[in-house]
């Protein structure tokens, strides 16, 4: 479940964020966390949120964070990308950092 209690730099700090989190060693993958954590901070059910390849490959996601774990000094991998009007941060340590995304201007 997100929570706003993400401790980020301070250029962050007036950004609205929220972190979830997920378990790569028990198995959990990436890219449901992230389609269950945008959901919840919706409050639209997953199947009424658009496809996550539509942001970044599903399949993908996951091996990024399958090979980080496996490599044992890689550090933590972090990738970004956009779905559903949020940036999104996954890393490969299980954290998921979710962003207001910008607002597009109206024409």
């Amino acid at each position: 479940m997100p929570s706003a209690d993400d401790p980020t730099d301070a250029s962050e700090a007036t950004e609205l964020r929220y972190v979830a989190t997920f378990d790569p060693d028990a198995g959990e993958r990436a890219s449901e966390a992230v389609v269950t954590a945008v959901a919840a901070l919706t409050g639209d059910a997953t199947v009424e949120l658009s496809p996550l390849y539509e942001a970044v490959e599903p399949d993908s996601l996951d091996s990024l964070v399958r090979h980080a774990r496996r490599s044992d000094d890689a550090g933590v991998h972090q990738l970004w990308f956009t779905y559903e009007g949020f940036d999104i941060g996954v890393q490969s340590n299980g954290e998921i950092r979710i962003r207001r995304g910008p607002v597009a201007a109206e024409p």
